[in-house]
């Protein structure tokens, strides 16, 4: 009877591993896309306004021949703080005057928590709102995070995704944004 119980207790513990395996396997995609409902080389949705903090409104149809990066971001992030800087100075000061346009799109919050957020970092590229989440859940599913960098080229064409603050996704984000906006070309692809 030990034996039988023996065997029957590794079975269980065999088959649950196996099941636990399988699981990760299952969720493995989703970790790849990391989110993102869109992928590099699709076109981005354009079908919305963005609504600055200032009270002026753009789409990124009007933006259509400048690279566009939308962050999206919101002041309880703590991982957009720590990468809202090197936005800052590694890809607005540099590129601003180059045909780049850094577009923050802030999830859910008022005008005022924004424009204090916006203070608070001590960031000049523009904020924009997003109530309800919409901007964001043309991009990515609405249960996913934000600290995410969408790059779009001058065609409207997505050609680098982000997720999270990664210094080595982020060097590669620069090279691309780099390349982008020193090219004649529009696409990376």
């Amino acid at each position: 009877m030990n034996t039988k119980h023996l065997l029957f207790t590794f079975s269980l513990v065999a088959v649950a591993a196996f099941a636990s395996a399988q699981t990760k396997t299952v969720a493995n995609p989703a970790d790849a896309n990391k989110g993102y409902i869109v992928k590099v080389g699709d076109t981005a949705p354009a079908d919305f306004e963005l609504a600055l903090t200032d009270g002026t409104k753009t789409s990124l149809q009007q933006l259509r021949g400048k690279v566009v990066i939308l962050q999206f971001t919101a002041s309880w992030c703590s991982v957009c703080r720590e990468e809202m800087p090197h936005l800052e100075s590694d890809v607005w000061q540099p590129y601003k005057d180059k045909g780049l346009v850094l577009i923050g799109v802030d999830r859910d919050e008022p005008l005022e928590k924004v424009k204090g957020f916006q203070q608070q970092m001590n960031i000049s590229y523009p904020l924009a709102l997003d109530p309800g989440a919409d901007i964001f859940g043309r991009f990515a599913n609405k249960k996913s995070g934000v600290t995410r960098n969408v790059v779009i080229d001058r065609d409207g064409k997505i050609v680098y995704l982000t997720r999270l603050y990664d210094k080595q996704e982020f060097a590669s984000m620069l090279k691309a944004v780099d390349a982008l906006v020193n090219s004649k070309t529009a696409s990376l692809n």
